[in-house]
Parts: C-alpha cells; structure tokens; sequence
C-alpha cells in the first residue's frame, strides 16, 4: 500500500541525522496521501540505519494502523491531529534539534533578526505551551499555535520542553522547514551570546517573505 509515499518518507529520513537533527531513535516524519486521507510514519524506537519503505508503517485519519508489521511513532495521534485540522497539509517533521530545543526549554519564540528567517518563516518562529507526549494534546496545541499565534505564516513550531514540529504541502517541504529552523535557531543563539540582536521591521519582514514565496528559485 501507498509504495511510492512509503519509499518517499523512509529516505527523507536519512536527512534528519545527516543535518543532526536528531539522536538515536528520536524524531520521525509522516506524509498524507491525499486520496485515501492515510498517513506513512516512522515505526516507533528502529533506528535511522535500519529504517526503509518496508517497515514505514500506514495509519487512517485517526491513528489507527491500517498496514505494517510495526508499531507505529509515539507522535503518530499528534501527527493525525495536525492532518485533520489542516488539510492542506501533507508532510510533517518533528525533532529535538539542539539549538532550536534549547528556545523551547526556556519557552521562548525565536526572533526574527535574519533575512533567512523572515524569507522562510515569515517572522518569528512560535513557540506553543507544554503538552504530554502520546496522545493528541500536543497536535491541538501546534494547531492553536500556527493558526492563532504571533506568526500564522511559521511552518515551524517549537513546543515548550520539548522540540521542533515542522508541516509542509509535502514531506519535503516540511523536512527543508526542520533544516532551516535548526540553522537560523544555532545563529540567533549565537549572535545572542554576542549582544542583543537586531529586529528586522515588520514591514520588511512580509517583504523579504513575500519576494522569497512568489520570485525566488526557479
């Protein structure tokens, strides 16, 4: 079942330790298939080198596994509940990254001091509340957070004491959004250490976004 998606989410997750995004078995990647609503995800506790489209494992709208000789991430409800409340999303990655980690341990939304993250978050990058890992606290709470938060236009989400959860039209687009937000997190921690940054206006901001979403790339 879904052969395509499953080969498409078990190689994007070479990329998470080879950006170290992630240590051992921790952090995982889903993609929906539009026309069944079904979800590929990462089998709970194997780890990266042993991972391929064979042990991906598929689940419905609500969880529950549909195919796979595995169980299924311990993220697989929050993933679910981000899909349904979204639809146009496809894709979503969630890690501990370090740095970006870091913001979340001290609960604090990433500034925008960069044309990187202006270009590909469209301002700050939020940090949502504490919620309990394992059911779908955490997807209500990423949800509340990109459609209610400072920055509506963030891909990206860091959760309070926990890590990075990205979402993108495809498993690769939230994969790129995972990358981007671990590096812009390591500059602005380190230009901290330096000093107090400096904040890009919000008119900027939307122009820098606007030009890096309509003109940039091919």
């Amino acid at each position: 079942m879904l052969e395509k998606l499953r080969k498409v989410v078990a190689d994007l997750h070479a990329e998470l330790p080879r950006n170290n995004l992630v240590t051992w078995t921790s952090g995982n990647i889903s993609g929906r298939d539009a026309a069944t609503g079904h979800v590929v995800i990462k089998p709970s506790g194997v780890t990266f080198d042993e991972l391929g489209p064979h042990n991906m494992v598929v689940v419905d709208a609500d969880a529950r596994v549909v195919e796979g000789d595995h169980k299924p991430s311990s993220d697989t409800a929050t993933h679910c509940a981000i899909y349904r409340a979204m639809p146009q999303v496809g894709g979503i990655v969630h890690t501990h990254s370090p740095y970006a980690t870091a913001w979340a341990a001290l609960g604090r939304d990433i500034p925008c001091v960069l044309t990187a993250m202006a270009d590909e978050f469209g301002g700050v990058i939020p940090c949502g509340g504490f919620a309990l890992i394992g059911g779908e606290e955490i997807g209500r709470e990423v949800v509340r957070v990109l459609r209610e938060g400072p920055n509506p236009r963030s891909p990206a989400v860091i959760m309070q004491n926990h890590g990075v959860f990205t979402v993108g039209p495809t498993p690769r687009a939230a994969v790129k959004a995972a990358i981007m937000c671990e590096d812009v997190a390591r500059t602005v921690f380190l230009a901290c250490q330096l000093g107090e940054p400096i904040p890009i206006a919000a008119e900027d901001i939307a122009r820098l976004h606007e030009r890096y979403t309509t003109v940039y790339g091919q």
